[in-house]
């Protein structure tokens, strides 16, 4: 019965998070990536923040709209800790880690793209293209897997839960 409180629990959240097109993750992470984007530009290039999350430096202007927040990226690594049975502490750790992780590495592209923006990189719109399409899947994976490693976790996210509810008798790894 606690593994199906447990599961019931973790997966209506699940669903409850991803109601209003993501608007959680977008609330929360859209200040956390521009903010930090636009200190070190300002500090760099002397850039200005103007409305709607544009940024004006050496005579560009650059928007970091939702796709460069990663709102789905956030929500597949939470989604990847959710349907994955671990106990509570762990489970904050892990999604600490993994949401800090992704915030960092993203503001750290959307830096260098900014740079490459201005010093006229002859490649800009094909490897920005490719760093958000291929870049940020596999972004997700490698930093689930190390997860995984550093927090030793042995299960398998959905089917551990499923195997719980199916053999509930079968001894956890």
């Amino acid at each position: 019965m606690q593994l199906l409180r447990s599961i019931a629990l973790r997966y209506s959240l699940l669903i409850l998070l991803s109601l209003g097109n993501l608007w959680l993750f977008y609330t929360i992470f859209t200040p956390l990536t521009v903010h930090p984007v636009f200190f070190v530009l300002q500090q760099a290039y002397s850039a200005v923040l103007l409305e709607g999350n544009t940024i004006f430096f050496k005579g560009y202007y650059a928007s970091i709209i939702p796709a460069c927040v990663a709102g789905a990226a956030y929500y597949a690594l939470t989604a990847l800790n959710l349907t994955t049975p671990m106990p509570l502490t762990k489970r904050l750790q892990s999604l600490i880690f993994l949401l800090a992780s992704f915030l960092v590495i993203n503001t750290l592209r959307i830096l260098i793209f900014a740079k490459l923006l201005f010093v006229g990189y002859a490649y800009f719109d094909l490897t920005h293209q490719l760093t958000w399409y291929l870049g940020s899947t596999a972004l997700v994976a490698i930093l689930w897997l190390a997860n995984i490693k550093i927090f030793r976790i042995k299960a398998i996210p959905i089917y551990t839960d499923i195997r719980g509810i199916i053999h509930p008798n079968i001894k956890k790894s």
